[in-house]
């Protein structure tokens, strides 16, 4: 098996690139020190977003072909390993990487290539956000991440729609990010409608994977005074009426999440929601994306 470093230095060599990209994304597992070769060779990164910018022509008018996006998709894969490393994190970040991306959320087609680009996109922003840290948040919130989410949360696959959810969780529990949303009526109702939205789809196509982070959002906003007394006429119907009783049935942390919840707004628990002695905190957020 080939190196790292050998495979790092065949990434600045377009001949090669292709091949080493598919290789790296492949074995980067095998890898631990992978993130800091990729920072800390001559030309890596900027071979990485070459292969990114090449691709934004594809998007208007949409004509990304399933080779085009696996190969971006490998070098988006290699970004994510820097992401997620905790001694290239803050380089990426300064960096202002992750808004090369943004052009790649910002679709709508709803082909395979597009929606393999988006969900391996919101996976870069994902690794940034899993590891709590109020610097990844406030870089965000300066970006359009928070639209850019929304719109995939509306028109992306259940499996995107997820790590988008699960991103805007994590600026929600975060307390700037928290404070940030509900500072204006018009970013609450921007949020809320959209979560809103996707309660009434997962009312006729269910995924408890999705579900919990949904009530986890709403959990979150209702910590907010102002929020909490806004869902008390906006909170969906469907989550307190029973709907997702059989859904959650499993699922005892997101049965608590929303019975604490139906408590911050002050609404009636239906009597066959949530069995009594299940109000409290749910499971360490890490474990959230666990199987995804």
């Amino acid at each position: 098996m080939a190196s790292a470093e050998q495979l790092v230095l065949e990434l600045i060599v377009p001949e090669q690139r292709e091949n080493a990209l598919l290789d790296l994304s492949k074995k980067r597992e095998a890898f631990p020190d992978l993130a800091p070769i990729l920072w800390h060779s001559c030309g890596t990164i900027a071979a990485l977003l070459q292969e990114i910018v090449s691709i934004y022509p594809m998007l208007s008018p949409p004509t990304l072909t399933a080779g085009a996006s696996n190969r971006v998709c490998n070098a988006l894969a290699l970004l994510q390993c820097v992401a997620s490393h905790p001694d290239t994190r803050a380089l990426f970040l300064n960096a202002h990487i992750p808004l090369y991306l943004y052009p790649f959320l910002n679709t709508v087609s709803k082909t395979r290539p597009f929606e393999y680009l988006r969900l391996t996109s919101l996976g870069v922003i994902g690794a940034l956000v899993k590891v709590d840290d109020t610097e990844v948040i406030n870089f965000l919130l300066s970006t359009e991440i928070i639209p850019l989410c929304l719109r995939t949360m509306e028109m992306g696959s259940e499996l995107s729609k997820t790590v988008a959810t699960f991103i805007v969780q994590k600026i929600l529990l975060d307390d700037v990010g928290l404070a940030y949303i509900c500072a204006t009526a018009e970013r609450f109702f921007a949020v809320s409608a959209v979560l809103a939205n996707m309660v009434q789809m997962l009312a006729e196509q269910p995924s408890v994977r999705l579900l919990k982070h949904i009530i986890r959002c709403y959990l979150r906003l209702s910590d907010n005074p102002r929020a909490c007394e806004a869902l008390k006429n906006c909170l969906p119907e469907l989550l307190q009426n029973g709907t997702f009783n059989n859904c959650l049935r499993d699922d005892l942390t997101t049965r608590r999440w929303l019975n604490q919840l139906m408590m911050n707004v002050g609404q009636q628990m239906h009597p066959q929601r949530v069995p009594s002695g299940m109000q409290g905190a749910g499971i360490p957020l890490e474990q959230l994306l666990s199987g995804q």
